[in-house]
């Protein structure tokens, strides 16, 4: 595996009673690319991701809620899992543990959380309460590294690219402190990009054209009848009238926005990048492209990607795979190991040994 370049960075994670996750105990690298059938759990994994972004901005009760009850987020229910363990370390130094328990009421209780180190030094942040007391902390250095590599975590996702997706409706233009997860605020945070960060404008800009080449540049203004508005228009190359985002198809939609995840300057980017399915409506060209965008963001950043693409997966070597399958209603993970599968990548690519079940990830006969 790739040594991670921060100690922001996850380096493992270790997750018992989540979902479809009964018990996990996973190495992560720079690069992880989670591949799988459907419903083995790779969009259980990835949200697991999502659940921490609601713990750390304190709507744990929320999300319990939307989820439909603990019995719902526990695996198989608080009959079989009594509470939801979690373990997180950073680059092999700092640590976050939580355990949390169902109330009668229906809620989720932290019976434990605490900060720590590697060393075991480990100290209690709470105990019988209801949304994270990770602020409060320990009164340590530790409390700042685990937040600060926790807080930035986005699950990006851009599958709704209907004519009400968000990311095609007006957005305020000052919302651009980060790209939001389903890139609502796509055009705003352009604008911030050609104004403040033209290099990166440019390259993202420069890469939209390999994949489209019938586009020239993006209209980034206030919007005419409100100042404080922008939406995300477009120029067409050799025309002077600017289209608006639902001209766009629903594949070059989404790599606009997958060419700004990756290429965002890396100052405003999260230690770790999620993507959830990035490859979908993309043709095989733009996957390829996309791909060395996600190899190219993994020399600094931490990048974890799932994926149900043959063409995707065929990008990357055996030791960048994550292989989720289920037994017996359980989520297995694992991480593919390159001189165990050096005979077999002699003759067939990834892709192939994917599609003929040797590496799992495949649905059981």
């Amino acid at each position: 595996m790739t040594e991670l370049t921060s100690i922001k960075q996850l380096s493992r994670i270790v997750l018992k009673g989540f979902k479809s996750i009964a018990e996990c105990d996973l190495h992560l690298s720079q690069l992880n690319i989670l591949i799988g059938c459907n419903g083995a759990g790779k969009s259980n994994f990835i949200g697991f991701f999502r659940m921490v972004q609601e713990i750390l901005d304190r709507h744990l009760q929320i999300f319990v809620s939307r989820q439909g009850g603990p019995d719902s987020i526990l695996h198989f229910g608080r009959k079989t899992t009594e509470q939801l363990e979690i373990k997180l370390y950073f680059n092999d130094n700092t640590t976050y543990f939580a355990t949390l328990e169902p109330t009668q009421d229906n809620r989720m209780m932290f019976s434990k959380e605490s900060l720590g180190l590697v060393d075991d030094s480990e100290w209690e942040i709470g105990s019988g309460h209801f949304e994270t007391h990770a602020y409060t902390g320990t009164e340590r250095k530790i409390d700042e590294y685990v937040l600060f590599a926790m807080l930035p975590w986005r699950v990006y996702h851009f599958h709704d690219t209907s004519d009400s997706a968000y990311v095609k409706q007006p957005t305020p233009i000052n919302d651009n402190i980060y790209l939001r997860p389903d890139a609502r605020n796509l055009a705003a945070f352009l604008y911030l990009l050609k104004n403040n960060y033209s290099q990166s404008y440019q390259q993202i800009v420069k890469t939209i054209r390999l994949v489209a080449p019938f586009f020239d540049d993006f209209l980034l203004r206030p919007s005419p009848h409100n100042q404080d508005v922008i939406e995300l228009e477009w120029f067409e190359q050799g025309q002077d009238i600017p289209f608006k985002a639902h001209l766009l198809s629903d594949g070059t939609l989404r790599f606009i926005c997958l060419a700004t995840v990756f290429l965002q300057p890396a100052i405003l980017q999260p230690e770790t990048i999620l993507v959830d399915e990035p490859e979908l409506g993309l043709h095989p060209y733009a996957i390829t492209i996309l791909a060395s965008l996600i190899r190219a963001a993994s020399r600094e950043k931490q990048v974890i990607v799932s994926t149900q693409s043959v063409e995707l997966l065929n990008e990357f070597t055996a030791n960048d795979v994550i292989v989720v399958d289920r037994k017996d209603g359980k989520s297995l993970l694992r991480r593919l190991n390159e001189d165990d599968l050096q005979e077999w990548l002699e003759d067939y690519t990834l892709g192939e040994l994917w599609k003929k079940n040797i590496i799992g990830g495949r649905p059981s006969k």
